[in-house]
């Protein structure tokens, strides 16, 4: 390949990469200034003196760790909820012969499709109904339903592909559905069984449309209601705010910087190998 091939590839991978670290780096500087460095008008500029004392202040008098355990909590439960369901709906689509195995996946499939913002009056009267309006367990169940068909769609693609030689080979040594769903086919399924846990995390970890609509509890609401913290009627404390954000991202940016080449694994082995 010639030099100025190279040069355009390279300048053609460097505008994405630029486009995706810019708003990182800039809310990074946003939070170290002052309130009159940000309502100046100059958003590329570096702060004359870094302001960390917005960082202490963004934990202490955001409520930090409330908002943060809540957060855990809900993704935590969301998570494990969502890969015991897709894993077992995706042994069943994928590895048994039933009539009604391709309308099950289609099913899930069209789950794909409902957009979130059509559900939240019909969630919003089912869940007053069921009197769990305003606790964690309104997140939690849509959260799940949401996340689940792309789940099964991931887990059901790389299933295909395992060879049935292994579990007719169980079968004879006497092993029961069960026993070779835990045994054998969960741990080989491990690299898009991670791809699930981290899309369903990035997915949910600082959804606000549900969260604003189910919860109105001061001690139940999760990270995003805490930039709120900082805002008066007469006043907006921007620095704080860029810093609570910041804190608040920094879980996601971690997990997906550690554990990108599995997501890239279990999405090749999900749709390809399928």
């Amino acid at each position: 390949m010639s030099q100025w091939k190279k040069g355009f590839v390279y300048l053609l991978f460097a505008v994405p990469v630029v486009t995706q670290l810019y708003p990182l780096l800039w809310l990074l500087l946003y939070s170290l200034k002052t309130n009159e460095e940000i309502l100046d008008g100059s958003f590329f500029s570096f702060p004359k003196e870094f302001q960390w004392h917005n960082y202490s202040e963004a934990y202490k008098s955001g409520s930090y760790l409330k908002y943060l355990s809540n957060s855990v909590l809900v993704t935590g439960v969301t998570m494990l909820c969502v890969i015991l369901l897709s894993s077992m709906a995706a042994y069943a689509i994928s590895r048994f012969r039933w009539r009604y195995g391709s309308v099950v996946m289609t099913i899930f499939l069209m789950g794909m499709m409902i957009p979130m913002q059509a559900t939240l009056l019909p969630l919003m009267i089912i869940f007053k109904n069921m009197h769990i309006l305003n606790t964690h367990l309104s997140l939690i169940f849509p959260y799940i339903a949401f996340s689940t068909p792309i789940a099964v769609f991931i887990l059901s693609g790389f299933m295909n592909s395992i060879p049935h030689e292994i579990e007719e080979s169980a079968f004879i040594d006497g092993a029961s559905v069960y026993r070779i769903f835990r045994s054998i086919i969960l741990p080989v399924s491990v690299p898009p069984v991670m791809t699930v846990c981290i899309l369903t995390f990035i997915n949910i970890w600082n959804e606000y449309i549900l969260a604003a609509t189910f919860i109105s509890s001061e001690k139940l609401k999760t990270l995003p209601f805490g930039v709120y913290t900082f805002v008066s009627q007469y006043s907006v404390n921007y620095g704080n705010i860029g810093a609570f954000l910041v804190m608040g991202a920094l879980p996601v940016i971690l997990i997906y910087f550690f554990l990108s080449n599995q997501i890239t694994k279990g999405m090749v082995a999900g749709a390809v190998k399928g």
